[in-house]
């Protein structure tokens, strides 16, 4: 994902969770006088891969501008546990109270990392593309979409408004498959068009309607195998088929080894767990 084109959500992000956390004002670090100085150290106490620097700094950047952030890793960078990942200096007070909106950024986005190179991991080798999906925590999607990729799987579809997704209530709501797809090219020419479908009789009727991504749900491996040469032979490959539902830790090797293109996986923005960080004076 390219964060340029995400600038202002890292600034909303960061706003909002500032104003939730400040309020009317940091009481507790009004103990502190004004003027006082300090230099503080993040560490992780985990192996993990750090992703959120962006809005650890877009933190102090609206805190207070004159705190430095000083990184001693990279984005993407795997750290060992005790490992400093950055240190502050600044007003003591500023520190303090952009600690906690700052690290629950980078320990939550990191977590997320962290889970999606071990999913990456599980199917190395493989050409498929493992897919987050909508199932992200609220006002964070595109933070952790972006983490999603900094881990090394990749982003499905943003939200609702940057491609179609016609599941079975919209089919049947819409009147068939074809009535469906139809509409969806009509309504936004160019937009990726995606079917979910259950059975092969479906799976034709996809193809024939002109999707460009097919989800085969719930298909077993063998079944799915036998999907992805079907449509491969029927389509030359125009038709890009993904893999959803029933998949587990230990049946996704064998569902990437079916040559499907992707395997959408909730677990991967749902699932994580934050990572375990500190900060200490020095």
């Amino acid at each position: 994902m390219d964060l340029s084109l995400h600038t202002s959500d890292i600034h909303q992000a960061v706003a909002t969770a500032l104003s939730e956390d400040i309020g009317t004002g940091d009481i507790t670090a009004q103990l502190i006088p004004a003027e006082n100085l300090a230099h503080a150290r993040i560490i992780c106490r985990e192996r993990a891969i750090i992703a959120g620097i962006d809005w650890v700094n877009e933190v102090f950047r609206q805190l207070d501008p004159s705190v430095a952030v000083i990184w001693r890793v990279s984005e993407g960078q795997w750290v060992r546990p005790n490992q400093t990942l950055f240190e502050l200096k600044g007003s003591a007070r500023s520190l303090l109270t952009g600690e906690r909106c700052a690290l629950n950024f980078l320990q939550s986005l990191s977590g997320t990392a962290t889970l999606c190179r071990f999913y990456a991991d599980m199917v190395a080798g493989t050409q498929v593309k493992l897919l987050d999906t909508r199932k992200t925590i609220p006002g964070l999607r595109i933070a952790q979409k972006y983490a999603v990729s900094v881990g090394g799987c990749f982003n499905h579809r943003i939200g609702l408004y940057d491609a179609f997704l016609i599941k079975e209530n919209h089919i049947m709501a819409c009147g068939g498959i074809q009535q469906a797809v139809a509409q969806a090219h009509i309504i936004a020419p160019g937009k990726p068009v995606e079917v979910e479908v259950e059975t092969f009789e479906q799976l034709d009727q996809a193809i024939d309607a002109g999707a460009d991504i097919i989800m085969l749900d719930n298909f077993s491996p063998m079944a799915m195998t036998q999907a992805v040469e079907h449509t491969r032979n029927k389509t030359n490959g125009r038709v890009k088929l993904e893999a959803s539902g029933g998949i587990t830790n230990a049946s996704l090797r064998s569902y990437a080894e079916t040559g499907v293109d992707y395997i959408s996986i909730g677990a991967l923005t749902k699932d994580c767990k934050a990572v375990d960080l500190s900060m200490r004076l020095i």
